[in-house]
């Protein structure tokens, strides 16, 4: 445009971004894009002109499509910065609006999924049979039904997250699925489920993406000594890069998954055993993204745990049945303590439960087939003691502290661990007042010690 272009509204804008004044039609469009006059531009494309224009310091002259209605208005507009920070100038040389054409039913659709996957709180990837493959999860609230997901991979999925409606007859097509409304234990709000297929035109699926989602809000979680517990953002890995990750691995366990089972036809054995080669280190990349982005959680600034009044009893049986199905798998005896025992403590349930799911599924990692792994309590006055003891190798004593350390798996290569867990574990330990040792010797097996607060009034 030329400086003898006619203008057809002015507006003025200040240091914040803030529409200050403007001619029809630009006003009746920030009215309509929900601002207000005076306030903050509220026509995004424009807002964001306007603040490129103010940071760099010089004008700006482009075509800006916003939404209005259901009309689409492209304008050029050009933004002057007044200079000294005090806002810009805002000139409109043309406007032109016409109706939004209608979306491609495809292109409505991919939107829908993308907002979906965004908002599930928890996702999982099932063979064709609708068992499960892998299991994600962001929710605190769904972290117990997520770990007893994962100790059922290979299971049906609605085992674990019940239809609604119980008079539904299983099984049922896929399509009947997608949408249902589902049950989750230990909450209150209402979840249904989007199950999306993988499938190639003109074949039944391969498999699926699951995701679970509620509309609404999650509650605000209160400790049991009556505080709000927050949680800290997670940063770069948890917040920002784990969400982007883990979509795309799961999809590649899921794929991996169905080569090595031959669900997708026969395949030599060699190419099945590549396939479960992928699974597993997809499987590690998932654990790794976890523990790192626990591992931001622990050494930020000012973490803190929530203390509540818990049973170590309770949490102890909780993480050896969560783990149940992975020992039985190796011929591994966990021997959990008995139902009528107990023992209160101060301490948050989930980071102790977080800290024995740890313990436990060392043990069940190192120690040798047809063995078992005890797990008992002790009152020790002050303390609570939970003990994690297995009939693995051993550790010699140089390399019991040693093993606390980030990434230290005192040599071992090809075993799934990522070489954070028993250091977070001990910070988690440490932030809820409490410690965790080990007592090992070579070819006696080990015992994991964790000390926490005993709780008085138990």
């Amino acid at each position: 445009m030329n400086g003898q272009a006619t203008i057809l509204a002015r507006a003025v804008s200040d240091e914040g971004d803030r529409l200050l004044s403007a001619d029809e039609p630009l006003a009746g469009l920030q009215l309509r894009c929900g601002g207000e006059l005076p306030g903050t531009i509220a026509p995004p494309e424009l807002h964001e002109l306007v603040r490129k224009a103010r940071r760099y310091g010089f004008k700006l002259a482009r075509a800006v499509c916003v939404q209005d209605g259901a009309d689409t208005v492209t304008a050029w507009v050009e933004v002057e910065p007044q200079g000294d920070g005090q806002g810009c100038e805002l000139r409109v040389l043309s406007w032109h609006s016409a109706p939004t054409p209608p979306e491609e039913p495809a292109a409505t659709e991919s939107r829908r999924l993308l907002t979906e996957r965004h908002l599930a709180e928890l996702s999982a990837q099932l063979d064709a049979g609708q068992r499960l493959l892998a299991v994600a999860c962001n929710s605190a609230e769904l972290a117990g039904t997520a770990q007893t997901m994962e100790a059922g991979l290979g299971r049906l999925w609605t085992e674990f997250l019940p239809l609604a409606d119980a008079a539904h007859q299983q099984p049922l097509h896929w399509r009947l699925l997608d949408g249902a409304r589902v049950l989750v234990e230990g909450s209150e709000r209402t979840w249904r489920v989007a199950l999306i297929p993988h499938m190639q035109p003109g074949f039944e699926p391969v498999g699926f993406e699951l995701l679970l989602l509620s509309d609404e809000p999650a509650p605000e979680e209160v400790s049991a000594c009556g505080t709000p517990v927050t949680y800290r953002r997670r940063s770069l890995v948890g917040q920002d890069l784990a969400p982007v990750l883990k979509q795309p691995i799961s999809r590649i366990i899921a794929n991996a998954e169905t080569i090595r089972t031959r669900l997708a036809g026969p395949l030599p054995d060699a190419y099945s055993d590549y396939a479960g080669e992928i699974a597993s280190a997809g499987k590690l990349l998932l654990e790794l993204l976890d523990d790192m982005a626990d591992l931001e959680v622990v050494e930020s600034e000012g973490f803190s745990t929530a203390p509540d009044r818990i049973d170590l009893s309770e949490v102890a049986r909780q993480a050896a049945g969560i783990l149940g199905v992975r020992a039985r798998e190796k011929g591994i005896a966990l021997q959990p303590p008995q139902p009528s025992e107990t023992l209160p403590a101060i301490a948050e349930f989930r980071r102790v439960l977080q800290v024995l799911l740890n313990l436990i599924g060392n043990a069940i990692r190192y120690s040798p087939e047809d063995s078992e792994v005890w797990i008992r309590l002790e009152d020790a006055g002050d303390r609570a003691r939970v003990i994690v003891a297995d009939q693995g190798a051993g550790i010699a004593e140089d390399q019991q502290a040693r093993m606390f350390e980030k990434f230290e798996r005192l040599g071992r290569s090809g075993d799934g661990g990522t070489g954070l867990g028993l250091y977070i574990s001990r910070r988690l330990a440490e932030a809820m007042g409490g410690s965790l040792t080990v007592e090992s010797a070579p070819g006696q097996g080990a015992r994991f010690i964790l000390d926490v607060p005993a709780d008085p009034e138990g």
